[in-house]
């Protein structure tokens, strides 16, 4: 009979080192064992081990993300079939809102940005594929929780800080969870510079982890000086129509928006 295995010390710490120049882009010999609170003799093996395997590589005495790392994400395709469905009509948003369009996925308690189409306007959301941005402070993150079961997102909400990112953002998970209540109830999720002051955001859900085996979300982001009033219904009907003939093309019957 087996017996159910714990986390191993080693492979977690390689794990968090690599987590940390990724999250850093680059970090000294001394940044690595200072913030992991690594043994200095502990972290210089851990450290040439990733590098001879490809995972790190070492320039000028600073470590950053090796060819290794991107060779494997290059095999990744868990999120292809949505891509492929949704960039099409994630550029048509652009053309038609003028506005930046943007498709994330779930990941813990951070949504995770795997599709941009950019504004054509100068003056516009800084955002990048890959970026990882706290759920409870933006419309996408909310629209992504707004389709895990209530117990689940409270679990999410209530295993980490909420961190405070503007005057307008909501920390508090009870709060929080009536606003995805209420998001779930209308079919979509908004931002009024609860992320970053003066840029606002309506968001619709887009796939389920059940139908997909992820939970995403698309966006319109734009800066509060080119809303109006009625921003958030306006912006709505077109993700909407958007989301629905992107799960068409997919095969998912339905809407998760009323």
């Amino acid at each position: 009979m087996s017996q159910a295995r714990g986390p191993v010390k080693s492979a977690e710490r390689a794990l968090a080192v690599i987590d940390l120049v990724a999250e850093r882009g680059s970090a000294t010999f001394a940044e690595v064992s200072a913030a992991l609170e690594m043994p200095r003799s502990s972290a210089h093996g851990l450290l040439g081990t990733l590098v001879d395997a490809g995972w790190l590589e070492l320039s000028e005495r600073r470590y950053r993300l090796g060819l290794h790392v991107w060779q494997l994400g290059q095999q990744y395709d868990g999120h292809r079939l949505l891509l492929e469905a949704a960039k099409p009509q994630m550029d048509r948003l652009v053309q038609v809102t003028g506005e930046t369009v943007q498709l994330a996925r779930l990941d813990g308690i951070e949504n995770v940005y795997i599709g941009i189409s950019l504004s054509p306007n100068p003056m516009r959301m800084a955002s990048t594929v890959g970026m990882r941005l706290h759920a409870h402070a933006t419309g996408i993150g909310k629209a992504l929780l707004s389709v895990l079961d209530e117990a689940d997102a409270r679990a999410r909400l209530e295993s980490v800080v909420l961190p405070q990112l503007t005057p307008r953002t909501v920390t508090d998970v009870p709060e929080i969870m009536r606003i995805v209540a209420r998001a779930r109830q209308l079919g979509f999720a908004t931002d009024d510079e609860e992320f970053v002051a003066g840029c606002r955001c309506v968001a619709v859900p887009l796939t389920t982890v059940a139908e997909t085996g992820i939970a995403a979300a698309m966006s319109i982001t734009m800066p509060k000086s080119r809303t109006a009033e009625g921003w958030q219904h306006a912006l709505y009907e077109p993700l909407r129509e958007a989301a629905r003939l992107i799960r068409g093309q997919m095969g998912l019957h339905g809407s998760l928006s009323p």
